[in-house]
């Protein structure tokens, strides 16, 4: 019988584990689960289907629907916060007095609520949300969209304080950590979890670069436009672009040039196998809240890795990765590497790096004893 019993609230369905929140989600339940903690787990249900591998690893599975009227819209709570409160969980977590995970700030409806007053909360940040709402905003260009991030990032501005009634913030990166801690006093880091056990990496040499993500997101879509017409338009060296939903703009200024490929809507394993194959993986970001899973990624399963600042400032992660301050510096450092071979010893030196503070197993246990003792 399992000796620790947790209540997670998650703002999706944590499976599959295809985008950066719910692999974070994902792979944290998977290792609680294995540590022998018991699980019920909370999950607001639109569009992503309930889960029988969710059933495995939990001791019970609770779906509610997300109410998305838009008339939560016109309410004083951020749409994504308001969208989440149905009552039915809080009548569910007041079944029993075990401590509550709320994953994001989008779950915290409750966070304050009187009836869970004496329990202990613990919330898991996955951004500075109104940095991030405000930033998506910057790079959408459909008007309507542009407003409604920009109106949610001033509400959930005011919203956050509601951290205060959490006794502790789990923090997905250093720079979160310390904004956090600086206002609430409560944050501890907790780095990711996700899906990589070991570093498990092909040395030698490959034939392309790789940039990947969801390419309907505004921050992913102007990473891989930079890409396309300030780097790889100006030399002949290949570049593959992959991910979901790229935006007809992107399709278009990818067509220009016969060195650029886009492998659009693709299975992760896919996706994997790319990370695998390419000779470099390219990953700059505009958007520097929380941490980049691809990151991740492409560290345990890739060869060179060039990123710009923002991707990797306070992660810990700067000495594995090429950081280039512009357009000029990446073009250079892909002509650099172009021939360089990924060795056996570079790999050992992800091992070291990776693997102390990227353990997943080591990041349950902390989480545990936070919980716990």
């Amino acid at each position: 019988m399992k000796k620790n019993k947790i209540h997670i609230v998650c703002f999706d369905i944590p499976d599959p584990p295809n985008y950066g929140g719910v692999i974070d989600m994902f792979y944290k339940i998977k290792h609680l689960s294995a540590q022998e903690v018991a699980i019920d787990l909370h999950c607001f249900k639109y569009g992503r289907k309930e889960s029988k591998v969710l059933n495995s690893m939990c001791e019970n599975v609770y779906y509610y629907d997300r109410n998305v009227a838009k008339s939560g819209l016109f309410n004083k709570l951020p749409y994504v916060v308001i969208s989440r409160n149905t009552p039915d969980l809080l009548n569910t977590l007041t079944n029993d007095e075990s401590p509550i995970l709320f994953e994001g700030l989008h779950c915290c409806a409750y966070l304050d609520h009187p009836k869970l007053k004496n329990r202990i909360k613990i919330v898991r940040t996955h951004n500075i949300e109104h940095e991030y709402y405000e930033n998506l905003a910057v790079v959408e260009g459909n008007f309507f969209k542009r407003y409604y991030f920009h109106n949610e990032a001033s509400k959930l501005m005011q919203f956050e304080s509601i951290l205060k009634h959490a006794d502790h913030i789990m923090a997905i990166s250093q720079n979160d950590t310390a904004y956090f801690n600086e206002k609430y006093s409560n944050a501890i880091y907790l780095p990711a979890f996700h899906p990589n056990e070991k570093v498990d990496i092909n040395p030698g040499i490959g034939d392309f670069a790789l940039y990947h993500g969801n390419l309907s997101i505004g921050e992913n879509n102007q990473a891989a436009m930079f890409l396309v017409k300030d780097v790889f338009a100006k030399i002949n060296y290949p570049l593959v672009i992959a991910g979901s939903k790229p935006t007809k703009t992107l399709i278009k200024e990818i067509a220009k040039y016969s060195n650029i490929k886009l492998f659009k809507d693709i299975p992760t394993d896919q996706i994997h196998d790319l990370i695998k194959k390419a000779h470099i993986n390219i990953l700059p970001t505009f958007q520097p809240t929380g941490i980049k899973l691809k990151l991740l990624s492409a560290l345990f399963n890739g060869r060179h890795c060039i990123v710009n600042l923002p991707m990797v400032q306070n992660t810990g992660l700067e000495e594995l990765c090429k950081v280039c301050v512009d357009s000029a510096e990446m073009t250079k450092a892909v002509l650099d590497l172009a021939e360089v071979k990924f060795t056996n010893e570079m790999m050992t030196e992800r091992q070291k790096v990776l693997q102390n503070d990227f353990s997943n197993r080591v990041n349950a246990e902390k989480l545990i004893g936070k919980i716990f003792n």
